[in-house]
């Protein structure tokens, strides 16, 4: 017969609170923490606990990098993985490690960054952590907001929403961290385009079951968003994957029932020309309970597409991205490998591929492309 001790009871308890059947008072919902909850940008009652504690989930902060060959031997061909090429360095995060960790703290090329991806908005976000001259280590605090990871620095505990990069609750609020560009491949797709890239080992000093999703089934257009992940505006499925998109103080979604279809689109924001791209590629991470397994979702690309004063159309020809202009071929990562254009890389704009909840509820004014 199961018997109930004090940790079983405390985890349904964190259960109860995260769905709402419990309620908890801001002195219970702060206990053990050293934030300063005078300085707040919301009510802490949105705060919702996810079910581990405060670093519950642990953040790799001594990250190991293995070459492309290792990392060929447990990692999936499609497998989906952060891409980074920041100063000269190219690097694969696998969210089949990510998901496990949620936060890695690193240095490239000398600047100290933060690659964070939350599962239940399949939000991947890269920022730069460093603040008012000083570097900040983060970790995961055990919170949710809109279902959404809420980070922790742990020199103030400030709370920080990780789909936004801002500060929320204690004395950085205020601050917005700066996103970097990054994209969500498939680790084939990582290899042929950064040969002498590197990918987050296995190695984290933690014993997970690293390849494994537990969020089996999560990503289904049928499912209810969990959480209180806040109010559906009706214009999309909540569970809908989008392309989101932040330029010159506009926001844009290109929902995926377009962008897998058109896989290259030439759109505008403001006076910027952009190329949206969604090809073959990338597994879900949240699809089936072994990730190599999962439905394929495709990888994308958001690049503007101005070249040395030129602004390029695109287009697929034979199942290549073609500038029109030229005839130069270009890859998902944005780079020409073929044509008069071989060998230049075009500017990438900061976006995300997120469930269209969490893209509507943290940019409600947001446009949605349609096509028309």
């Amino acid at each position: 017969m199961f018997s109930f001790n004090s940790v079983h009871l405390s985890y349904i308890i964190i259960l109860l609170i995260g769905i709402g059947l419990v309620d908890e008072t801001q002195a219970q919902k702060m206990q053990g923490w050293d934030t300063n909850t005078k300085k707040s940008l919301i009510d802490l009652s949105e705060l919702k606990r996810g079910g581990p504690p405060k670093d519950g989930i642990p953040s790799i902060d001594d990250p190991q990098f293995v070459s492309l060959a290792e990392a060929a031997s447990w990692i999936g061909e499609n497998e989906p993985v952060i891409a980074i090429e920041y100063k000269g360095e190219a690097r694969a995060y696998p969210l089949q490690v990510l998901i496990w960790h949620e936060i890695v703290n690193d240095t490239i090329g000398g600047e100290s960054l933060l690659i964070t991806f939350c599962p239940r908005c399949y939000s991947a976000l890269v920022f730069e952590r460093t603040v008012d001259g000083e570097v900040l280590e983060f970790g995961v605090s055990g919170f949710l907001r809109h279902s959404d990871l809420i980070m922790f620095d742990r020199k103030t505990e400030t709370l920080w929403q990780q789909f936004t990069g801002k500060a929320i609750v204690g004395d950085y609020v205020g601050i917005t961290l700066n996103q970097v560009p990054s994209q969500i491949i498939s680790f084939s797709q990582f290899r042929n385009n950064y040969p002498g890239g590197k990918v987050l080992s296995r190695n984290t000093g933690y014993d997970r079951n690293y390849g494994s999703n537990p969020y089996a089934g999560y990503d289904d257009i049928n499912n209810t968003p969990p959480f209180g992940a806040g109010n559906d505006d009706g214009r999309l499925p909540p569970m809908e994957k989008v392309i989101g998109v932040k330029l010159n103080h506009q926001q844009k979604a290109y929902p995926y029932s377009i962008s897998c279809k058109q896989q290259v689109i030439n759109d505008e924001m403001g006076n910027t020309p952009i190329l949206i791209i969604h090809t073959e590629g990338a597994t879900s991470a949240v699809d089936a309970s072994q990730i190599a397994e999962s439905k394929e979702l495709g990888s994308t690309g958001v690049f503007k597409r101005m070249l040395e004063g030129q602004k390029l159309s695109f287009g697929m020809k034979n199942g290549n991205i073609v500038d029109e202009q030229t005839g130069s071929v270009w890859t998902v990562t944005g780079y020409a490998v073929k044509g008069p254009f071989k060998g230049r890389q075009l500017e990438a704009v900061t976006f995300g591929d997120y469930f269209a909840f969490a893209w509507l509820v943290f940019w409600p004014e947001t446009e949605i492309y349609t096509n028309n």
